[in-house]
């Protein structure tokens, strides 16, 4: 067996271009250009990476997209003061603060600052509490990008045995319960696993679809599934560089050995990583809509 390659890359391509004829009838029809900011403190490569490639995507969609950069060594109530001041700007409809931020901030009390109504990571309790009681609200990005990638190459769910390695707040807790729930993409029979999973290659090999998000490199093998599972590798591990300089990525399962046994699976990079940019643009979207309906 060899495995379908589920190209998020190419997935992503599809969800924008929807999105960009959207943009482009709100603007027509009501004079409404969605605005997100991204709120960046400190000087972390990797986050001004993601940053970049954002604010890169926005662009390309129409909707306007503006970057705010504080020094590592802004205070919290300072950092408090620019989400408020965007809370109140009519002109911005999403809200992004890139974490992680610096030691001496507390992430949940500026996340929790952050207007529900613009909170376009889905983060705040607000967004949170709504997704787990199946109500409408912004879905977080990596999660609702997983969904997205099944449905759309035609993976079904439903009564699907579901199996979750990683149980971070970001990822594997909402997926996890996005799947549990009667709802398009749902109704699975979910198991969320993690690192101290006992026999953690028992639950592995129950799985129809397999989703990975533990953040160890290629902790999945070919051992570790059945014949025909789906598997999502959300994991991103630097392991090194190439000859040419580029930072050698793996995910969190060992894809040549998995490929050879599953009916299809994500790789590393060009699988997951799309999709959630994607899907904060797709937040800032409906952020932008509801303000016509309000």
């Amino acid at each position: 067996m060899s495995a379908k390659i589920i190209r998020g890359s190419e997935i992503a391509k599809t969800i924008r271009q929807e999105i960009a004829e959207e943009v482009t009838a709100l603007k027509e029809s009501h004079n409404i250009i969605p605005g997100l900011v991204t709120i960046l403190v400190g000087d972390d490569p990797a986050s001004r990476s993601y940053v970049a490639a954002k604010n890169k995507t926005a662009g390309v969609l129409g909707i306007y997209s503006k970057q705010v950069s504080l020094p590592a060594d802004t205070s919290e109530e300072t950092l408090l003061q620019t989400v408020a001041q965007y809370n109140n700007d009519p002109q911005i409809h999403g809200i992004l603060v890139q974490l992680p931020l610096p030691k001496h901030i507390n992430e949940a009390n500026v996340l929790f600052a952050i207007d529900p109504e613009k909170d376009v990571d889905g983060f705040h309790p607000v967004n949170v509490g709504k997704m787990v009681l199946g109500e409408q609200c912004f879905l977080p990005c990596t999660p609702h990008g997983i969904l997205e990638l099944l449905a759309r190459s035609g993976y079904e769910t439903s009564g699907a045995e579901v199996v979750i390695v990683g149980r971070s707040n970001i990822v594997g807790k909402p997926v996890a319960n996005l799947m549990l729930q009667k709802r398009d993409s749902g109704n699975a029979t979910v198991t969320l696993c993690h690192t101290r999973t006992k026999d953690l290659g028992f639950h592995t090999r129950r799985a129809d679809i397999l989703i990975v998000a533990a953040g160890v490199a290629k902790m999945i093998s070919g051992d570790d599934v059945k014949d025909g599972v789906v598997v999502i590798d959300v994991g991103v591990n630097r392991v090194g560089e190439t000859a040419e300089g580029k930072a050698l990525l793996v995910g969190d399962v060992d894809f040549e050995s998995v490929r050879k046994k599953a009916a299809a699976i994500t790789p590393v990079p060009g699988g997951v990583g799309p999709m959630t940019i994607t899907m904060l643009m797709k937040n800032t979207l409906q952020a932008a809509k509801q303000t016509v309906a309000a």
